[in-house]
């Protein structure tokens, strides 16, 4: 998904830089009612977790391998806002020092990782956990009880959380496709190019989602109260246990 030197023109490259820098001003107003002193330690972790995740690549076929993005993931545990400054350092450092992805088409990186990954992401995922919050599931221990009519919030945001990164994997490609037929710099027919790039991350996609819903499935087990979306949803998804 990282995006190299010269293959957005210099015109559209600077209109996504643009967009890049003012989504990260708001990002760092609105991360402002996110973090607390028990929540910005986790907001560093993730970042952590999610440059070195990236490092992973998992083969998807035909030579071509996938890694995850994470937008999702930091998005529901540290919330929106804070996911898209952690995946904006992580997105600067892989360029600055790793040559992932190029210094002119940084704020074009810095869109499609750190804006349109993390809050399409967001958005499915807070989706389906509306969904979710009214689909019986009598099997479950906890709604063995008279009045219960939905699962388990935690078991609920891993499953959304998945949703979320099968989704947002894409749809980063498919706005990295439109800006490719606005301003496209190299000799790739665009007809060959829309099939190939979501055609493999969509593949890549059910990566993300498999990881995503890992390691959800482990944070919500053992800390329930640090992740971002069990604490924000509304009180008929706030089920967490002490």
């Amino acid at each position: 998904m990282h995006v190299p030197d010269g293959f957005l023109n210099l015109p559209t490259s600077a209109v996504t830089g643009a967009v890049a820098v003012a989504g990260v001003a708001l990002a760092l107003r609105g991360a402002k009612r996110e973090l607390d002193e028990r929540t910005a330690p986790l907001a560093g972790l993730t970042a952590t977790f999610v440059f070195a995740a990236q490092m992973v690549n998992f083969p998807v076929g035909a030579g071509t391998s996938g890694h995850l993005i994470g937008g999702t993931l930091a998005a529901i545990l540290v919330g929106p806002w804070t996911a898209t400054l952690c995946l904006t350092v992580v997105t600067v450092v892989q360029a600055l020092l790793f040559a992932d992805g190029g210094l002119t088409a940084l704020g074009t990186n810095v869109l499609l990782l750190a804006i349109v990954a993390v809050w399409v992401g967001w958005g499915v995922s807070r989706l389906v956990l509306r969904l979710l919050s009214g689909s019986p599931d009598r099997s479950h221990p906890d709604l063995a009880r008279p009045g219960a009519s939905r699962p388990p919030a935690r078991r609920a945001v891993a499953w959304a959380g998945a949703a979320g990164a099968l989704v947002s994997v894409p749809a980063a490609a498919l706005v990295f496709c439109g800006l490719y037929a606005v301003g496209g710099a190299v000799a790739v027919p665009l007809g060959l190019l829309v099939p190939t790039m979501l055609g493999v991350h969509a593949l890549i996609g059910l990566g993300e989602a498999a990881i995503t819903y890992g390691v959800l499935a482990a944070v919500t087990a053992s800390r329930p109260d640090l992740v971002h979306a069990l604490r924000s949803s509304e009180p008929v998804l706030q089920e967490v246990s002490a």
